[in-house]
């Protein structure tokens, strides 16, 4: 092979991986807000004005979810929690808990890592074993998933086809993540840019954010709660949110 030849066919290789790599990512769009809330409003989670969507990531953790079922009872308010398989395997009993209280189950896959760094397989066994799990423990099939870090891939939305799961991300957070929020900062991050019929990412779990971060979602909570009813809208789990297409109808 000459040269020139071998180089246009590297050239090509290249190129064609290069094409792959960018359907593959493409989905990641609509990690972009803004534009998710306004051109996707079933994957934003956008449902009935008067209604909030209250979701929780990344439990269910011993340390720190039963804080939040205690208050959500108190409050008489269902949410929908998004599991990660791996934690789920380390506290069945805490997810049965959730599931019997009346909260939403949803599946945040098994680990948290991000998805478009995966391959169609690995991307489809993450999900199918995070989604037995939860079937398993609970009695009842998932229906609902989040991705980590809100990032979809082709892969995903193949795996999700298949097995019967539907993405939804948010319409706003709370960045309860970080080391540096507060009560307050997290409250104000919420309301900054939500509306009625929107849906909201909190996290009951601080397996993967800052240390102790959970104890400020939790102090965050009943502020939040009064705000909602101040403005005439009830919260609740997705499955009572209306939102149009989530569950295929």
């Amino acid at each position: 092979m000459s040269p020139r030849v071998a180089r246009a066919a590297l050239l090509a290789t290249t190129g064609g991986l290069t094409t792959l790599a960018a359907l593959h990512a493409a989905p990641a769009v609509s990690t972009l807000g803004p534009l998710r809330n306004r051109t996707m409003p079933r994957l934003s989670g956008q449902g009935r004005p008067d209604h909030i969507a209250l979701t929780f990531d990344d439990g269910p953790d011993h340390l720190s979810t039963p804080h939040f079922l205690r208050l959500l009872e108190r409050e008489g308010v269902r949410a929908t929690f998004f599991l990660l398989g791996s934690m789920l395997a380390r506290s069945p009993g805490l997810a049965k808990e959730m599931a019997a209280a009346g909260h939403e189950i949803g599946v945040h896959g098994w680990a948290h890592r991000p998805l478009v760094l995966r391959g169609p397989r690995t991307t489809h066994d993450d999900l199918a074993r995070a989604r037995d799990l939860v079937g398993e423990v609970t009695g009842e099939q998932p229906r609902l998933f989040r991705p980590p870090y809100g990032v979809m891939s082709t892969s995903a939305h193949l795996a999700c086809r298949d097995l019967g799961l539907t993405p939804v991300l948010w319409t706003a957070w709370g960045e309860d993540w970080r080391a540096r929020a507060t009560p307050r900062s997290v409250h104000d991050t919420v309301m900054g840019s939500l509306r009625g019929g929107g849906t909201v990412l909190l996290h009951d779990s601080d397996c993967t954010s800052a240390t102790g971060s959970w104890r400020t979602t939790l102090a965050a909570l009943p502020a939040l709660l009064d705000t909602w009813r101040s403005r005439g809208w009830s919260a609740g789990p997705l499955r009572d949110h209306g939102c149009r297409g989530l569950y295929g109808t």
